[in-house]
């Protein structure tokens, strides 16, 4: 492991005006995990069934590992967002 891949804390401030809004971020976080899945998915199926060249397999699979990861981090994400927005009560 690098330094630069040492892992590290980020911290995000991000104003919510209403709850709608609060609502409408969590909804678009888990848009785009799902659509990250869904590509991930469908090109492990492509891989799966051989479709494409050798070269064109290996970009596939690195594409597939990059849209797995950041379903990952975007899971990370919404798990972070629903603590944070817990009432200070229930904490």
């Amino acid at each position: 492991m690098t330094p630069r891949d040492a892992p590290r804390r980020l911290r995000l401030e991000l104003e919510v005006a209403s709850d709608d809004e609060l609502r409408a971020l969590r909804g678009a976080l888990l848009a785009a995990r799902a659509t990250e899945l869904a590509e991930a998915r469908r090109q492990s199926s492509r891989l799966a069934f051989g479709y494409g060249s050798e070269s064109t397999r290996d970009s596939m699979t690195d594409e597939a590992r990059q849209r797995t990861l950041r379903s990952t981090m975007l899971d990370r994400l919404i798990a972070a967002l629903e603590v944070a927005a817990e009432p200070e009560a229930q904490r």
